[in-house]
């Protein structure tokens, strides 16, 4: 009797236990780990992760209940302190990702910690350009999940599912409105997917993939711009909308085998060809001044208050299109040749998303 409650809980707790397609796996996690001990780039683009954990260790969580900084200019007293707030998000990644490396239970505890404390203040609006700020927290939870006690994973999972719900049910994206298919869907569509895959919920898995195909239709055009890279007039905006698509386009993939990297919508639009489209301005074979032409108001008020980058006339910096790719060359290693000409150092230019492109097996079922 005793050996059949013992396999029944086994079975259970297999059940309850899922694939990690937001985060990594554990044979993911080994390949990593040897990776880091092995070479020496990799080992140094993990250092600052391995120092933010162990500081981590002795640092108390700073939750805020509502995060502000959409539409909000730099120096606003409220947007400071969100910022500084969702610097938990950094400290909560690296201690996960330290206690799936190592098995330090500290870390784990910590992490847990962390983020007890951001489910039981935090109140998710709906705002997706404040909420995207959230991506390495859920990425951390995702990590850890499987490790996280029963009480702490209702509470955690909670939490969660009313970020994944206040996206679903958002003012922003209701029909008629700009930011209902501009970079702010892009946004609330990442959220989803990555809520979506954490919890491991399958209808609201199944909810993203008709979104995202939309969303690739109406804000990506068929010459591989983008309706943010017109209205703003800046590859910024063109960058800020093509991110969050390749992060809920990876997870997708990871997790179905369904890739919308290369899906076209029915106008020809794919979010390849817009990343295409930015290639040549991060090789610099093109250059592009920024926001001179921009439809939107805030643009100004930004340059007017001095904040970088948004001076209307500003050329587009290749670096700041490193992340974009090193996104897209999950799906395509060819990205990597336009990399190196970015950034002062090779080092720089190695940043830690093109660590996990090399470990993140792109296979439905690998997990």
């Amino acid at each position: 009797m005793r050996k059949i409650i013992l396999l029944t809980a086994f079975i259970a707790s297999v059940a309850c236990a899922k694939a990690q397609y937001v985060s990594l796996s554990e044979t993911e996690i080994q390949t990593l780990r040897k990776s880091i001990e092995s070479s020496d780039r990799v080992g140094k683009a993990f250092e600052p992760y391995q120092q933010a954990a162990a500081k981590a260790l002795t640092d108390q969580p700073a939750p805020i209940e509502t995060i502000v900084s959409q539409g909000v200019l730099a120096g606003n007293p409220a947007k400071t302190a969100s910022l500084k707030a969702l610097q938990d998000g950094n400290k909560v990644y690296a201690l996960a990702l330290n206690y799936r490396l190592y098995k330090q239970k500290s870390y784990l505890q910590k992490a847990v910690y962390f983020l007890r404390a951001w489910a039981q203040t935090n109140k998710p609006t709906g705002d997706p350009i404040n909420e995207t700020k959230l991506e390495d927290m859920i990425t951390a939870y995702d990590l850890i999940r499987n490790d996280v006690p029963f009480d702490a994973k209702k509470q955690i999972d909670e939490w969660t599912n009313s970020v994944y719900q206040a996206e679903l049910h958002s003012a922003s994206a209701r029909p008629g409105k700009t930011t209902g298919f501009n970079n702010w869907n892009s946004h609330r569509i990442k959220i989803m997917t990555l809520t979506a895959f954490t919890l491991n919920n399958a209808d609201y898995m199944q909810s993203v993939y008709p979104l995202l195909e939309k969303q690739i239709s109406d804000d990506l055009y068929t010459d591989g711009s983008s309706f943010d890279f017109t209205e703003r007039d800046a590859l910024h905006y063109h960058t800020y909308t093509l991110e969050p698509l390749l992060r809920a386009s990876m997870v997708i993939y990871r997790a179905t085998g369904k890739n919308y990297f290369t899906y076209e919508s029915p106008r020809k639009s794919s979010i390849s060809k817009s990343v295409d489209f930015l290639v040549p301005y991060v090789t610099g074979a093109k250059t592009h001044p920024e926001f001179v032409n921009s439809k939107v108001n805030f643009d100004k008020a930004r340059a007017a208050n001095n904040e970088k980058g948004y001076a209307a006339g500003t050329l587009f910096e290749p670096i700041n299109g490193l992340y974009t790719l090193s996104l897209a060359a999950y799906f395509n290693v060819a990205y990597l040749k336009a990399i190196p000409q970015n950034g002062n150092s090779k080092q720089q230019r190695f940043n830690w998303q093109l660590v996990l492109d090399q470990v993140m097996v792109p296979v439905a079922g690998s997990n």
